[in-house]
């Protein structure tokens, strides 16, 4: 057994946000989440790269990619703690930064526990940009109805969707529903090994017209930054941005809470 989630559950249309306005009516911030760690760093990747940022990693994730780099953040490896929403949101204020990562694992995961954190995070002053990676296996609308919520949210939410293609072994499970709810502030990520990947992100987004930021980030083994550039540059990708882990450039690339 590897405990990993069934695939299908993380693809149902559930409501969410009634679960959401249920806990609200309680006491949500002692709700309990397993985490692997908090830290403060720069952010590696995408749009906004190079900000101090705190990342928030909540344990669990609903897929097994080939080339995860965080597998300590799922089975059969175990949370380093647990804590309830108010105390990472505490652990996020006393840190003071004003952007936010809730990472993972796969972060939107544990539902409506998931909207809570969220929301959380977002109403603290000084905090002025979350952004949610999440794998695209979970469908973000019920999480991005959230920005409807409260003027917090809509200016402070971001959803970084990363869709796995055929090398991650993983694409069957992605959702394509969501990807025409995301706007501009988003950011819609390929992960590209090789040419199979890169024409098939090609086609998903001939297939699904997006708003999001479209990023291609390069398996440095297999698709060196400099390929993936003549493939974007050949193929007139004018609205598609390389994305470099510029985290594995200044430490080493396993190295954690960096």
């Amino acid at each position: 057994m590897t405990g990993r989630p069934a695939a299908t559950s993380s693809r149902r249309t559930v409501d969410w946000l009634a679960q959401y306005e249920q806990a609200r009516k309680g006491d949500w911030r002692s709700l309990r989440l397993p985490m692997v760690e908090i830290f403060e760093t720069v952010e590696g990747e995408g749009t906004r790269a190079g900000y101090p940022t705190v990342f928030v990693r909540v344990f669990h994730c609903n897929l097994r990619c080939t080339w995860c780099d965080t597998p300590y953040s799922y089975a059969p490896a175990q949370p380093e703690f647990e804590a309830t929403i108010g105390e990472i949101a505490s652990r996020v204020n006393e840190l003071g930064w004003h952007h936010v990562c809730l990472t993972g694992g796969e972060p939107l995961i544990h539902r409506h526990k998931s909207q809570l954190l969220v929301d959380a995070i977002a109403r603290l002053p000084q905090v002025q940009d979350v952004h949610v990676e999440t794998n695209g296996a979970i469908d973000v609308r019920p999480f991005a109805a959230l920005r409807h919520q409260s003027r917090e949210l809509t200016a402070k939410l971001r959803f970084i969707v990363d869709y796995k293609l055929p090398s991650s072994g993983e694409q069957a499970q992605m959702v394509h529903e969501h990807l025409a709810v995301l706007s501009e502030q988003d950011e819609l990520k390929f992960v590209i090994a090789d040419d199979h990947d890169f024409d098939t992100a090609i086609a998903i987004l001939k297939s699904y017209p997006t708003k999001a930021q479209v990023l291609f980030s390069p398996v440095w083994e297999s698709m060196p930054p400099h390929e993936l550039v003549e493939r974007m540059l050949k193929n007139r990708l004018a609205q598609v941005k390389l994305n470099l882990q510029i985290h594995k450039v200044i430490w080493d690339p396993n190295q954690r809470g960096v």
